[in-house]
C-alpha cells in the first residue's frame, strides 16, 4: 500500500517543480483516477473475498471461475471508462472543480492517463486476488517494480525531454503496464490462480456476486472522488494555491493511512480463509492484533506530521502560501490518525464476512455521510480554516459509527470461540 500511494507521491513531487497550477492539477484529476479505482477494487476486492472463501472451503474450481470472470471483466469496463472519459473530458475536468488557470494542465494530465485506465483497472484486479490467495509478495513484486521505473521516468520525460506534466503521466502509464504484466505472471506462479478464458463464467451469479461483495469497495471510493470533487470546488474559492495545499495534504495524509490500509488488507484473507473454514478464534484474533497495531502506527504518524508539517509540505511545493495552508491542515488531519484502524479493519472484516449492507454504510461514512456535509457548512461559517478541520471531524465521527456496526459480529466471534 505504501508503495501505491507513491505513485501518486512521485508525481506530486516531480509536478511540484514545474509550478502551483501543475500542482493543483493532479488534485483535480484525483478524483477520475478515483472512480477508476472504485471499480477495479470492485472486480478485485469482490472476486477476492469470493475465492478466499472458496479456498477455505476447498472449492478451487469456483475460486478460478470466479477470478477469470472477474479480470476480464474489469478489462471491459476499463475500456468503457477511457473511451467515455476521452469523449467528455472537457466537461468531466469542468465537473471536477478545475479553474482557468489549472484546466490546461489537468486536460494535459488527463487525456494520457484515461489511456493506461484498463490495464491500471485489470491490475488492481490481479494485486487483490493475489493478496486474498496469500500471495502478497507477488503483489509487491509488480507494484514496486512499477514505482521503480516511474521514479526513473518522471524525472527524464518531465525535465531533459520538455514534457512536464505530460510526462509525468506517460511515466505513470508506463511504469503501471510493466506492474500489470508482473502481475500477471505473477498469477502463474506457486499454485495461484489462472485466469483461462474457458473459465469465464456470465452465470450462477459470479457477476452480481462479485458486485455485490465488492460494493462497499465501490462506494468508499466512488464517495472518496465526490468528496474530492466538493473539496476542490471549496477550496477553488481561495486560489490555486489552496487546491494545491490540499491536494498535497490529501496525498501525505493518504501515505501515512496507507500503512493502516495495508494492516487490514493483510487481515482480509486471514478473515476470508478462516470465516470460510469456520475458525473464529483466529479471525478474531487477527482483527484485535490489527486493530492494535494500527493504533500505534497512527500514533506513530501523527506525532512525525504534528512535528514536521511545514518541511512534509515544502518537499512537495515550496511556496510560502502553500506551505502556509497545507501544514496546518495536515496537523489537523493527523489528529484522526491514531484511531482510524479500527474504522478500517472494522470495514474490511464486515465485507469479507458478507455483510456488504453494514459495510458499505462503514465505507461512505469517513468521505462521505459525514465529511461531504461537514466541508459545505464549516467552509460556509469558518471559510477555508472549515474545510482543514472537517477530515479529523469526519474520521472521529465515522470510526464511532463503523465500530458500532461491527460489535456485534466480533460479539458472535467471541462468544463462538468461547463455545469452541
Amino acid at each position: 500500500m505504501l508503495v501505491s500511494a507513491s505513485y501518486n507521491m512521485v508525481d506530486a513531487f516531480f509536478i511540484g517543480r514545474i509550478n502551483t497550477s501543475a500542482t493543483a492539477a493532479i488534485g483535480i484529476v484525483l478524483p477520475l483516477m478515483g472512480f477508476m479505482q472504485a471499480l477495479g477494487f470492485t472486480c478485485g476486492q469482490g472476486t477476492g473475498t469470493y475465492l478466499s472463501q472458496k479456498l477455505g472451503a476447498g472449492k478451487r474450481k469456483e475460486a478460478e471461475q470466479m477470478a477469470s470472470t472477474g479480470f476480464y471483466f474489469s478489462i471491459l469496463l476499463g475500456l468503457l471508462f477511457m473511451v467515455t472519459g476521452l469523449a467528455f473530458l472537457n466537461p468531466l475536468l469542468g465537473i471536477l472543480g478545475t479553474t482557468e488557470t489549472i484546466r490546461p494542465y489537468a486536460h494535459a494530465y488527463a487525456s494520457i492517463i484515461l489511456f493506461g485506465f484498463p490495464r491500471m483497472m485489470s491490475a488492481l484486479v490481479l494485486n487483490n486476488q493475489l493478496r486474498y490467495q496469500g500471495s502478497a509478495f507477488f503483489s509487491m513484486v509488480g507494484i514496486v517494480s512499477g514505482v521503480i521505473i516511474n521514479v526513473i521516468l518522471d524525472p527524464i520525460f518531465i525535465f531533459p525531454l520538455h514534457m512536464e506534466i505530460k510526462g509525468a503521466a506517460l511515466a505513470t502509464i508506463i511504469s503501471q503496464f510493466v506492474s500489470f504484466l508482473l502481475l500477471l505472471h505473477g498469477c502463474t506462479m506457486h499454485g495461484n490462480l489462472r485466469h483461462p478464458l474457458f473459465a469465464i463464467k456470465l452465470k450462477n451469479g459470479y457477476i452480481s456476486t462479485m458486485l455485490a461483495l465488492g460494493s462497499p469497495s465501490f462506494f468508499r471510493n466512488m464517495v472518496a472522488s465526490i468528496s474530492t470533487i466538493v473539496l476542490n470546488f471549496c477550496a477553488g474559492k481561495y486560489g490555486d494555491t489552496a487546491i494545491a495545499a490540499l491536494s498535497i495534504d490529501s496525498r501525505l495524509s493518504f501515505f501515512g493511512v496507507c500503512i493502516i490500509i495495508g494492516l487490514g488488507q493483510g487481515f482480509q484473507p486471514v478473515c476470508g480463509f478462516n470465516y470460510g473454514a469456520k475458525k473464529f478464534k483466529r479471525l478474531y484474533d487477527g482483527y484485535q492484533f490489527c486493530t492494535a497495531a494500527g493504533v500505534v502506527v497512527g500514533l506513530v504518524m501523527m506525532t512525525f506530521c504534528w512535528i514536521f508539517p511545514r518541511t512534509l509540505v515544502q518537499f512537495f511545493r515550496n511556496d510560502p502560501d502553500v506551505i502556509r495552508i497545507g501544514a496546518y491542515a495536515l496537523r489537523a488531519f493527523s489528529l484522526a490518525f491514531p484511531i482510524l484502524s479500527f474504522n478500517i479493519v472494522s470495514t474490511m472484516l464486515l465485507q469479507v464476512i458478507g455483510k456488504s449492507l453494514k459495510a458499505s454504510i462503514a465505507s461512505i461514512a469517513r468521505m462521505g455521510l459525514f465529511l461531504i456535509p461537514l466541508l459545505i457548512i464549516l467552509t460556509h461559517f469558518l471559510g477555508l480554516r472549515g474545510i482543514q478541520i472537517a477530515q479529523p471531524i469526519s474520521d472521529y465521527a465515522s470510526t464511532i459509527l463503523a465500530y458500532i456496526l461491527v460489535l456485534p459480529e466480533l460479539s458472535y466471534f467471541k462468544k463462538q470461540t468461547q463455545i469452541t
